[in-house]
């Protein structure tokens, strides 16, 4: 349900500003913002700009509210959700299991080192093994480009050697999320699209959903997800009201507090919660915490709990790395958060 940013404590005026301020900056390509604020949709502004799906270009796309568009990375962060649903039915029942549990087909590939590998460290990125998806996904060497090649996807993320003691150190890896999918099925006899269906998507309200997929069908849950903005932002307002919805508990309060709670630190000054990055940003010297989703390109999904918030920046930057941070952290602290005041 849409309402005023007025009604809303948010200086209209400056939330105004975000559109004519990127269309200006077409090196932003950005495709897409939607503002939420106490369950309201307050502001939405949709760009026209190049896009691809996943690996294959669109052309110049002129967005609107009920057109797809890829969230990346940000299908990491929902895949933590599903995990939360596995606990909620009793299929998990505990985050210090071991990894190779789940795994018995690959028993093979144990040592005792990788043996202290558990859920905990899939979830929080630090498994301790080889991996580098710093290189560009062109290069044949990216870890995330072999896994995708592999015969079996599974079973060439457990063989990476390790390099550090599994809890020691984050590094960003979406083999391990790819290993939650299967623990998903696994535990729970039905795949994440099946289960993010039935226990997510579906009480959201959240119908035109697509999985781009392995190439054995199983769908991406690394990077694989394509929504609609606005239905991205009904998964925020999820976590920003942990777990319940419309009076409905979907999920926990104790999984969305573990998943966007710091549990190791990230990459800069960044904490990573279960494949939740947590961040702050200074406003007139006032510190505002936040919980972030974020996917390759500029795709960003931000939560923050302090001013009952949650926002949807969707942008087209896959080639501009430099770009990429730029224009989310733009939006956040030139527009939103000096337009909101705190009721």
């Amino acid at each position: 349900m849409s309402s005023s940013p007025e009604e809303h404590g948010f200086d209209a005026d400056r939330l105004r500003e975000i559109g004519p301020h990127f269309e200006a900056w077409t090196e932003a390509n950005l495709h897409a913002v939607v503002v939420a604020r106490h369950g309201k949709l307050v502001y939405e502004h949709y760009f026209t700009g190049e896009d691809r799906a996943w690996a294959t270009p669109l052309g110049r796309v002129t967005y609107h509210a009920d057109l797809r568009h890829d969230i990346r990375s940000i299908t990491k962060s929902i895949t933590s959700l599903l995990v939360g649903v596995a606990f909620e039915n009793g299929w998990i029942t505990d985050l210090d299991t071991p990894v190779f549990s789940f795994f018995p087909d690959h028993a093979d590939l144990r040592t005792s080192q990788k043996d202290g590998i558990t859920l905990r460290h899939l979830l929080t990125m630090s498994a301790g093994l080889a991996w580098s998806e710093e290189l560009p996904y062109s290069n044949p060497t990216n870890s995330e480009r072999r896994m995708m090649e592999a015969a079996d996807r599974h079973r060439y993320v457990l063989e990476r050697p390790i390099t550090r003691p599994a809890g020691a150190v984050y590094t960003y890896n979406g083999g391990l999320t790819a290993l939650l999918g299967a623990i998903l099925l696994r535990v729970s006899g039905r795949p994440p699209d099946q289960l993010g269906k039935e226990y997510l998507f579906d009480p959201l309200g959240i119908e035109d959903v697509e999985w781009v997929r392995y190439p054995d069908g199983a769908p991406n849950v690394t990077s694989g997800l394509r929504m609609w903005p606005r239905d991205l932002a009904k998964i925020g307002q999820l976590v920003l009201n942990r777990g319940d919805w419309n009076k409905t508990r979907i999920l926990s309060t104790a999984w969305i507090d573990q998943a966007t709670s710091a549990q190791i630190q990230g990459e800069g000054l960044y904490f990573y919660g279960f494949q939740w990055w947590l961040g702050r940003s200074l406003i007139d010297r006032r510190e505002m915490s936040w919980a972030a989703a974020i996917g390759w390109g500029g795709q960003r999904l931000y939560v923050i709990p302090s001013l009952d918030v949650t926002a949807v920046v969707l942008a087209g930057l896959y080639d501009n790395t430099m770009l990429q941070p730029v224009v989310g952290d733009t939006l956040l602290r030139r527009f939103l958060l000096p337009a909101a005041t705190n009721r």
